[in-house]
Order: structure tokens, then C-alpha cells, then sequence
């Protein structure tokens, strides 16, 4: 079974280390209480004691999320350009093979080669 990655929040993280850094539990239980490990709530503790979590890595996380987003939108810009111009070419396409296409009726009607009672 493939294992499932959580993300978690700096402000969560902050959070849970103030938590057991201020004597509101234990590592393991505050670690219980948020269905988390307490080895990952260490590790998140040593990080903040290095100075690795912090509010400005929060701003990089989001800076980060911001631009996965802006990279989909400008693919399905991409995909919707190359849509309208399909689009395009075939409404020209219609246009060459009718004379006068009327507003009301759109293109021309073109007769059929056989004999409709045939």
C-alpha cells in the first residue's frame, strides 16, 4: 500500500512546538492528540532550534504553491488558445465552401447530388 504524505501547515507546526516546548504535554502526547509521530514532532522541534522554521519559510511555501497554480493556468490558457484558433481556422473553413452565409440561417444550403425522390 502506497504510503500517504500529510502537509502540514508551518503555523501548525509552530503550533505543536510551542505546545511541548511550553509544558502543555509530552512530545508523545501532544504527537497522539494530532495523529502525528512523535519522531516527526522532533524533528519539527530541532528544526525550529536550528532557525529552519519560520515564518518566512511559510511565505516560500506559499510563494512555492502560488506558482504550481499559475503554472496550470497558463497551461489551460495554452490549451484554450490553441482551441480558439482551431476554432478559427474551421468557421473560415465553412465560410470558403458557402457564398453568403446568412446571419439568420448560417451557411448556405447545398443541394445533394442525387434526386431526393431516388
Amino acid at each position: 500500500m502506497p504510503r500517504k504524505y500529510v502537509y502540514h501547515s508551518t503555523e501548525f507546526k509552530l503550533r505543536l512546538i510551542q505546545a511541548c516546548l511550553s509544558g502543555e504535554g509530552s512530545r508523545e502526547t501532544i504527537a497522539r492528540q494530532h495523529k502525528i509521530s512523535p519522531y516527526l514532532l522532533q524533528s519539527w522541534i530541532d528544526k525550529y532550534r536550528r532557525g529552519e522554521l519560520s515564518e518566512d519559510l511559510e511565505r516560500k511555501e506559499r510563494i512555492r504553491e502560488y506558482e504550481v497554480k499559475i503554472a496550470a493556468l497558463e497551461r489551460k490558457v495554452g490549451q484554450l488558445t490553441m482551441e480558439v484558433d482551431l476554432l478559427k481556422k474551421l468557421r473560415q473553413g465553412v465560410r470558403k465552401k458557402s457564398d453568403k452565409p446568412s446571419v439568420i440561417s448560417g451557411p448556405a444550403v447545398v443541394p445533394s447530388r442525387k434526386d431526393a425522390t431516388s
